[in-house]
């Protein structure tokens, strides 16, 4: 996806979720052999004015606090992540 395709999908995101999916996939893909691509679509979608006003927005929020507490990024597995955060907001 090109980080105009993404911008759709997270401009309209809860900012929590959108500051730990973008979280996730820095901190998880970061070793990956195509960290590179995927890092600078991450960047050129958070140099967005509304994006990145969004991730600040929700690096506050306590689902984030209560996550970096008790869990670790690169340890979680995409699934076992989403699952895990989308309980916490809809709890």
């Amino acid at each position: 996806m090109s980080a105009n395709e993404l911008f759709v999908l997270a401009d309209d995101a809860d900012p929590a979720l959108l500051y730990l999916i973008i979280t996730w996939l820095r901190k998880h893909y970061n070793d990956h052999v195509n960290a590179d691509a995927i890092g600078g679509r991450l960047v050129e979608l958070s140099s967005k004015g509304s994006i990145a006003a969004k991730m600040k927005q929700g690096q506050a929020d306590p689902v984030v606090q209560w996550f970096e507490e008790n869990y670790s990024y690169r340890k979680l597995e995409k699934t076992d992540f989403i699952e895990l955060i989308i309980e916490k907001l809809e709890g």
